[in-house]
């Protein structure tokens, strides 16, 4: 037999969940909804979970952002679209998007560009072109994508 959750029991499992990896509050609010809570109770839960440092959009904007950087390779605009998605409020979104150092940003791009080049012929338009689609739809801008790729080609033809 399947004991039913309560509000206290809930509120430890999402700080749980929050104190292992960083969380939002709209993901808490979701699962907090999905066990069957009402809605009162889950801003009750979401407010002891913000007030005691376990929730805070901020820090997990700055973490999506850094993680997907590093880790996914994923450029600016990308990122932003996926904190949109989660609820972040547009300054929180843009303060995360400045902390991202210049050279992380330089080399995630510069990896996703190598990694899809190999493929390619880029003295070839239409291999130039599908590498900028390739690296527009990793979120990366048109102001460092053209400049990237130009410095891609400029080094291979220095090279041979």
């Amino acid at each position: 037999m399947k004991k039913e959750l309560t509000e206290e029991g809930m509120l430890v499992r999402m700080a749980g969940l929050c104190a292992a990896a960083e969380q939002c509050a709209a993901d808490i609010r979701a699962k907090i909804l999905k066990k069957g809570f009402s809605a009162e109770q889950a801003d009750r839960m979401l407010s002891y979970l913000t007030a005691h440092g376990y929730i805070d959009d901020s820090r997990y904007a700055k973490a999506l952002a850094s993680d997907k950087i590093r880790f996914s390779g994923w450029g600016r605009m990308k990122i932003r679209m996926a904190l949109k998605a989660k609820g972040i409020a547009d300054g929180v979104v843009s303060e995360a998007l400045a902390n991202i150092s210049g050279e992380d940003y330089t080399e995630a791009l510069e990896n996703a560009l190598a990694a899809k080049a190999l493929g390619l012929e880029l003295t070839d338009v239409r291999d130039r072109q599908r590498l900028y689609r390739h690296l527009a739809s990793r979120g990366f801008e048109s102001s460092v994508i053209i400049p990237a790729i130009r410095r891609y080609i400029a080094a291979k033809h220095s090279d041979t």
